[in-house]
């Protein structure tokens, strides 16, 4: 029985070795952006980053902890501090331009997701010691974000939430549903390199305060609030519509608060964002981390006191000279 159980050992062992370097741990920098209301080019809002604005681009930074599954599946934990902007009078889109809405937002974030590596070379340089590898992955997970937006007003930067600028008090912390596609080297068992880039879809609309309809202005908490509900120079954008006669000469009208009656004859107020799309935001860093050597606590609880009898000592050598 003893001898089987040696023998077993034996055959487990290559297993057991690979099972030592399941986990790394590790941290990433880069670059942030942000898909909401504001912002874009000449066309209406437009998906993923064609209506993105480089000139927005943020720093991202973040640690996680990665845990091998199998040789095919990993899970990851990140936790990212990244800040996202956006402007409108970056926009060539008039109603965006004129409408010249702006914000900053810090989002601190928690997530985790499912890691599947479809592309795999365990031993790069093909030494056949196994040190170096490669491998390309994709995932998709869950999590949560915190949030507060801001705009600068009057050499400040103002919190928005509190001033209900659309006359809803929005939570701060929000699901996001995070997918990501990513590579990196394995060097010398122990390092790791690598990209990543995570693409995050929120469950919320209001990461840039900004989502509906302008709302009655007697409706709002304080002067400050009306002054940031409606940022348009009325008199610039009826200037603009004047020369312009797709837009007509009181296209001012349509930002601010004001009521309109449909082909359909029902009542409409000033659409001051778009509530058809969640806000989106994307980050992508060079990562680091660090592959912990563990030891197997079923090798060592099972089978360690199989070695410990004289049968199976090294035996020990004199050198000779």
């Amino acid at each position: 029985m003893k001898k089987t159980l040696v023998l077993f050992a034996l055959l487990a062992a290559p297993v057991l070795a690979k099972a030592q370097y399941n986990w790394d741990f590790g941290v990433g920098f880069g670059a942030s952006n942000f898909l909401g209301e504001m912002g874009g080019d000449e066309l209406t809002r437009r998906d993923f980053v064609v209506d993105m604005k480089l000139t927005q681009t943020r720093t991202a930074t973040s640690g996680f902890a990665r845990y091998k599954i199998n040789p095919d599946f990993y899970v990851k934990g990140t936790v990212t501090w990244a800040i996202v902007r956006g402007a409108d009078s970056l926009s060539s889109n008039p109603a965006r331009y004129y409408r010249n809405l702006s914000f900053k937002n810090n989002l601190i974030e928690a997530i985790a997701e499912a890691q599947w590596v479809y592309y795999e070379s365990t031993d790069l340089g093909h030494t056949y010691r196994y040190k170096n590898g490669f491998r390309a992955y994709i995932g998709l997970g869950a999590g949560a974000v915190y949030h507060n937006p801001k705009a600068f007003y009057q050499g400040d930067w103002v919190n928005l939430r509190p001033l209900t600028t659309e006359g809803v008090r929005y939570t701060q912390v929000t699901f996001v549903i995070p997918a990501s596609t990513g590579v990196y080297f394995t060097i010398n068992k122990h390092h790791r390199i690598g990209w990543n880039i995570c693409w995050r879809t929120a469950f919320s609309d209001y990461l840039d305060d900004v989502s509906s309809y302008y709302v009655d202005p007697s409706t709002l908490p304080n002067s400050t609030a009306v002054a940031l509900y409606d940022r348009t120079d009325h008199a610039a954008a009826d200037a603009f519509g004047a020369a312009n006669p797709t837009y007509g000469r009181d296209w001012g009208n349509n930002f601010g608060y004001s009521t309109y009656v449909d082909q359909n004859g029902v009542q409409r107020f000033n659409k001051r964002g778009d509530p058809s799309h969640n806000d989106s935001y994307l980050t992508t860093q060079i990562e680091y981390s660090y592959v912990i050597r563990g030891k197997s606590s079923i090798y060592k609880s099972k089978y360690g006191n199989l070695f410990k009898g004289k049968k199976y000592k090294r035996r020990k050598v004199r050198a000779k000279f």
